[in-house]
């Protein structure tokens, strides 16, 4: 067993045009005074980071690293979650999709969806340039239209849609694992990865690729009404990133986890800032180490009540409290004795 890293915060929630939170030396700073000992770097905000400058340059890199370092912080990973819905979305959310790349691919999806790959090749590149062993994203959607199989789903279409997906994923898999990186999907509803089931398709679909993992997050499973402990004892062997965000589920005779197309605030489902959701994170925890979970736990703010600033400010010491000191010892040693193997066999009566 290992002790997890943290606390650590993604930044994409905070980021903004003031300061500190319009560059990374701003942000770096204000994340060590809320007591945080890492961050991850949201790649699409230029305000912050180059990506493709950091994939084409160490010395970019060296000069990130010592940002970081100089406030008392690592790099946890880099994001990629806007570029990797592009990788594969389907048609009916081109629209809503435009922001997430340049204006110039405005309207033609296929050069967008060319981007949006190189993105995560620089992304690969720009992780090893950092020494970075993990990286977070999300998978996109090509079948996410039809989740619900009303009207009824044509046989194959869900394999066709992995398939692709698969397709789309293979090179990007193999670019990641020349860098030494393991590419974490969040599992997201809107993501064709959105659960245990979905993410077993897709390893089928990449011949159970080593580096495709995921990113865990318990929050969107409260919101689907999975067990997310027996999740960790399913796929405890592919988390290689953690996001700690709470989140409630209060069913209602109005609406379930469909949501009825209310906001978030009236929502059943509904993310809350850490400790004042549903999660029983001690538990969480408690998993993540027994299974020697290798990395950093990161705040992930999300909440429709709190104040941001307030939830960064207690999701620092709330992470630290969870955080668990491995033992390197039984707690019995003190009544144990050497043995061998005769000593074994006498035991045995043998």
């Amino acid at each position: 067993m290992r002790t997890i890293k943290g606390p650590g915060i993604f930044l994409a929630q905070f980021a903004g045009d003031d300061a500190p939170y319009n560059t990374l030396e701003g942000m770096a700073k204000w994340a060590a005074g809320h007591g945080y000992a890492g961050f991850q770097i949201p790649t699409w905000d230029r305000r912050l980071f180059d990506l493709e400058c950091a994939a084409e340059s160490q010395a970019y890199c060296d000069e990130v690293k010592g940002i970081a370092a100089q406030a008392g912080l690592a790099i946890t990973e880099l994001s990629t979650h806007l570029q990797g819905q592009l990788v594969a979305s389907h048609p009916a959310y081109d629209v809503l999709l435009e922001g997430f790349a340049p204006a110039e691919f405005k309207g033609n999806t296929k050069a967008r969806t060319a981007w949006a790959v190189e993105q995560l090749w620089w992304a690969a590149k720009a992780s090893r340039n950092l020494g970075l062993k993990a990286h977070a994203t999300f998978s996109g959607a090509l079948a996410w239209p039809f989740f619900y199989p009303w009207p009824q789903r044509p046989p194959g279409l869900v394999g066709e849609a992995f398939k692709e997906l698969g397709r789309r994923w293979l090179p990007i898999l193999n670019a990641f694992d020349d860098a030494g990186v393991d590419v974490c999907f969040e599992l997201h509803p809107g993501e064709d990865l959105h659960d245990g089931a979905t993410f077993e398709r897709f390893l089928a679909s990449v011949s159970d690729h080593p580096r495709a993992n995921i990113l865990y997050d318990p929050s969107h499973m409260v919101l689907q009404q999975m067990d997310y402990l027996a999740f960790l004892d399913l796929y405890h062997d592919r988390v290689r990133a953690f996001h700690v965000k709470d989140a409630e589920f209060r069913p209602s005779g109005r609406s379930g986890v469909y949501g009825g197309y209310q906001e978030w605030i009236d929502r059943p489902g509904r993310f809350r800032s850490i400790g004042d959701g549903q999660i029983d994170f001690r538990q969480v925890f408690s998993k993540m180490a027994q299974y020697d979970y290798p990395g950093w736990a990161v705040v992930e703010w999300e909440c429709a009540i709190k104040h941001p600033e307030q939830g960064a400010a207690e999701g620092a010491k709330f992470v630290r409290d969870q955080i668990i000191r491995v033992t390197d010892r039984a707690f019995d040693d003190f009544a144990g004795s050497e043995t061998n193997a005769v000593s074994n066999q006498r035991i045995l009566g043998i």
